[in-house]
């Protein structure tokens, strides 16, 4: 789907047809309970992914969305960037003094070509291409935003992961002198996340380069953000300084902060509530000159990519890896 045409598709709340036929099966992957009294994963390890092969044809499927796009001043203006401050309008201010170029990315740990990059020559000669996905936040709001960008699994592919490398570590930026949400203990900085190395290498997962046809603006992750739609949004960390392949599951910040709140897999979940809010529904920001959020919407099952995403879970408690 162009942009053009994304932008000129009408609004709707429709589930997407292969998600339907596939509800049964969906549902006895999901495994999940209507509340629960989270518990953190602590040092234990979730047992091995058992594998998901998807079609080319199931991977294009979830690479747009008949979702009415959310406006670019409200994706720009409405943002969690907690190195620039805490409230949301706080990012689209003070980002402005984040230089991103030049920009490096030092990629190492468990692979055959360590190195550091410019942003240029980590993505190769790939061009960017453009991915309209649906963003969850874990606080219960949501967005629909036009990427652009490259699958990240291509691009880890070229450093040779060796057998060893069975998660992703991510770095973000953490620069006081730009950054000045730096100087206040809200997280302990750097901010860092991961994914699990099949979830690394997902058609769905992308290293974003920019939005709206346009290179991403600092409040939302420039020069490089991570893209991971059906995580909650904590999850597509901004502002990528470091790349690594490890073997154990790293540690990653909101799961360290607070372990009973944010697991370290989030996916997108209904059926487990955050332990201070529900998770069963969502504020679409469908921003008009009047208010910013549209009527609340349920919330889908690994929102709204389970055909694609539901089987790298298969045989896991989706209760206690959450």
């Amino acid at each position: 789907m162009s942009l053009r045409d994304a932008l000129a598709i009408p609004s709707a709340q429709i589930t997407d047809e292969t998600v339907y036929r596939q509800r049964r099966r969906l549902l006895a992957a999901m495994m999940t309970a209507p509340t629960l009294a989270l518990a953190g994963c602590g040092k234990a390890e979730p047992p091995p992914p058992s594998g998901l092969v998807i079609s080319p044809e199931q991977a294009r499927a979830g690479f747009s969305t008949t979702e009415a796009l959310t406006r670019l001043e409200d994706i720009t203006s409405y943002n969690n960037f907690y190195e620039f401050g805490t409230g949301k309008t706080d990012p689209s201010r003070a980002a402005r003094t984040l230089r991103t170029s030049p920009w490096t990315v030092a990629v190492g740990g468990a692979c055959a070509k360590p190195g550091r990059f410019s942003v240029e020559d980590l993505l190769g000669a790939r061009a960017p291409e453009e991915r309209v996905y649906r963003l969850r936040c874990v606080e219960g709001w949501s967005m629909v935003i036009p990427w652009l960008g490259v699958p990240l699994g291509e691009v880890l592919k070229r450093f040779e992961p060796d057998s060893r490398a069975k998660y992703v570590a991510f770095t973000t930026l953490a620069d006081p002198r730009q950054m000045p949400g730096i100087a206040y203990a809200a997280l302990d900085w750097p901010y860092r996340e991961g994914l699990r190395i099949d979830e690394a290498m997902h058609p769905l997962t992308l290293l974003a380069t920019g939005l709206y046809g346009k290179p991403l603006p600092q409040q939302n992750g420039a020069p490089l953000r991570l893209v991971v739609p059906w995580k909650y949004g904590f999850k597509s960390i901004k502002s990528i300084v470091a790349i690594t392949f490890v073997e154990r599951m790293p540690l990653t910040s909101w799961n360290e902060s607070q372990p009973s709140e944010y697991g370290f897999f989030s996916n997108v979940n209904p059926g487990v509530d955050h332990p201070r809010w529900s998770q069963k529904t969502e504020r679409r920001i469908a921003g008009t000159a009047s208010k910013l959020f549209a009527e609340r919407i349920p919330t889908r099952p690994f929102n709204g990519y389970a055909e694609q995403v539901a089987g790298l879970y298969a045989g896991m408690d989706l209760r206690q890896w959450f």
